[in-house]
């Protein structure tokens, strides 16, 4: 079939339209309705009214919204070290021709085809139980009274419970990802090493990391991404030390299960489009700093 214009259009209108009406509209209608007094999201254009920057400025002067800012940059810088880090070395592991490496790698993996919620329902209920929880169970068996009553759920220590949730929830999802991404590297350059006598850290830092940089940038990318529209274990870990962002939208949306007296949606619309610049401005500079430059040895 010989490619015309008016093929092409043919071919990509229905996709060109149907993404315009799902991202383009909805995207833009949020960033307009942040710079307006709305009541709620199906209020008609009419009796929205000029607020301006004062949607958020009023952000910045919330506590509950600091707070919950404060709260996904830890989990963004903390969650973000530990699960992409793990996933490397995991990725690695899993790459070195371990026997069972396939059975290992569904295993690991497997989190991520299970809901959110259910994940976090699973920590909360069977494996941070106070009495018959599989950590209790775990270090009461090996003597460790200290651990065995440790209150993973209790206000101080329900943060780090949560982080510990989400690092297991993804570190499958970024594995795979790197698994992908060494894979693809030829054998070639390793076995040159080993005759130059490298070891396996020396492989790592000049052969391994150079040649995924391309992947780690994508993976930051994504980490952000996910880290923003954190919501599910924030909701199953309830509480001002787990208040994130999304949970503030949400509420301020469609209001708080104590009142609908909270409903903003002009207010909601900005805090959506700061999570969407904050998204935007990671990816900016991570494709700016971490560059695949196709290395060569």
């Amino acid at each position: 079939m010989k490619q015309t214009k008016a093929s092409i259009l043919y071919f990509m209108g229905p996709a060109m339209l149907l993404f315009c009406l799902i991202f383009i509209y909805p995207v833009s209608r949020t960033a307009i309705m942040s710079l307006f007094s709305v009541k709620s999201v199906t209020s008609s254009v009419s009796t929205w009214s000029w607020a301006g920057l004062d949607n958020y400025i009023k952000l910045f002067h919330t506590p509950l919204f600091i707070t919950s800012v404060i709260n996904i940059g830890k989990i963004w810088l903390y969650c973000g070290i530990a699960c992409l880090g793990l996933a490397i070395v995991l990725a690695i592991i899993l790459t070195s021709g371990l026997r069972g490496q396939k059975f290992f790698r569904a295993i690991i993996y497997m989190p991520n085809v299970i809901a959110a919620v259910a994940v976090g329902y699973m920590w909360l209920l069977y494996v941070y139980n106070a009495k018959f929880g599989l950590l209790h169970s775990l270090f009461t068996a090996l003597g460790w009274k200290s651990m065995a009553n440790f209150q993973w759920l209790g206000t101080d220590h329900m943060f780090l419970s949560m982080c510990i949730a989400y690092v297991f929830s993804n570190v499958g999802y970024f594995m795979l990802m790197y698994i992908a991404a060494i894979e693809k590297i030829s054998p070639d350059y390793y076995e040159a090493a080993t005759i130059e006598g490298a070891n396996i850290f020396d492989k790592f830092f000049h052969i391994t990391l150079p040649l995924i940089k391309g992947v780690l940038g994508t993976s930051l990318v994504l980490w952000t991404t996910k880290t923003m529209g954190f919501f599910a274990l924030a909701q199953v870990f309830g509480g001002v030390s787990t208040y994130t962002p999304m949970m503030y939208t949400y509420q301020t949306l469609f209001g708080s299960e104590i009142s609908a007296d909270s409903m903003n949606t002009g207010v909601a619309a900005a805090a959506a489009c700061i999570m969407t610049i904050v998204v935007v401005a990671v990816s900016t500079i991570s494709r700016k700093s971490i560059k695949d430059d196709g290395y060569e040895l």
